[in-house]
């Protein structure tokens, strides 16, 4: 399998297991998804804070990757980047403790 056919499968993979609980779409070219945070956060930062506390699972508020433009928005805010670097069965797991943390 190429590098990107293991990144299919792996984006795949984890929206399978989050479907029903945190919906993503996969990107068409790149190792990291971009999805808006579940609406039960208050922000990207506290998300991503509460998710490392529970699963151990790191992953990159959005609001620190781009910058507040003229309207007073950030465009990454309530966003956080995930990149699924690991193998397919640790992105897997990783997968079911977020959907775990989720309930």
């Amino acid at each position: 399998k190429t590098n990107r056919d293991l990144y299919r499968e792996k984006y795949r993979r984890f929206g399978q297991i989050l479907e029903g609980d945190w919906p993503m779409t996969a990107p068409a070219a790149s190792f990291y998804l971009w999805p808006e945070i579940p609406d039960s956060f208050e922000n990207d930062e506290i998300f991503a804070q509460q998710l490392l506390a529970a699963t151990n699972i790191k992953v990159l508020p959005g609001s620190y990757l781009s910058r507040v433009d003229s309207q007073g928005n950030n465009p990454g805010a309530n966003r956080v980047r995930m990149a699924l670097v690991a193998t397919l069965e640790e992105c897997e797991e990783g997968a079911t403790r977020i959907r775990d943390f989720l309930a």
